[in-house]
């Protein structure tokens, strides 16, 4: 590890839900919706918005693409080019696209919770073939989070040694 970066370890442990099946899938998911956002939160300009691997993949950019996921499988907005979701343009923020990210989970919470039944089709775009359920897409939510916030957790550690959730 270079001199000028400091080591930081903060972890957390997973949320202690259970109340019914919907409060525990959307504790976890909330667990790392929150995890994501604190990797970005605090990591000055130009390394938030850099590419940490060969593909080009940032912190900015991987906040970025989660909102406009949970936009699209919480909130039914389409999506033109999912590539584009992972390129944060240059009048985009880190406090800007934190917000955006913070609100769009809110939205997203608020249609959870108004949901009486996981087997319920969850709101999306116009598409050919019947919408997923509920359920389904609170579990598809927690991989895609998960999944991210692994990488987040790559690229920030590589940006100045932070380690945990």
């Amino acid at each position: 590890m270079p001199a000028n970066r400091t080591q930081r370890s903060k972890d957390t442990t997973p949320p202690r839900t259970g109340a019914d099946e919907k409060a525990t899938l959307r504790g976890f998911l909330d667990y790392l919706r929150d995890a994501v956002a604190d990797k970005v939160a605090g990591v000055p300009e130009p390394q938030v918005r850099t590419g940490g691997v060969p593909s080009g993949t940032s912190l900015l950019g991987l906040l970025r693409h989660l909102a406009f996921v949970e936009r699209f499988y919480f909130l039914g907005e389409d999506v033109g080019d999912w590539g584009a979701t992972m390129r944060p343009s240059a009048q985009d923020t880190v406090d800007g696209v934190l917000a955006d990210y913070r609100k769009t989970v809110e939205r997203a919470n608020e249609v959870i919770d108004a949901c009486p039944d996981l087997a319920l089709p969850a709101p999306r775009p116009p598409r050919p073939g019947p919408a997923p359920s509920m359920r389904w897409v609170l579990a598809h939510m927690i991989e895609e989070t998960g999944r991210h916030a692994g990488h987040a957790d790559i690229l920030r550690e590589q940006i100045d040694g932070s380690t945990g959730r």
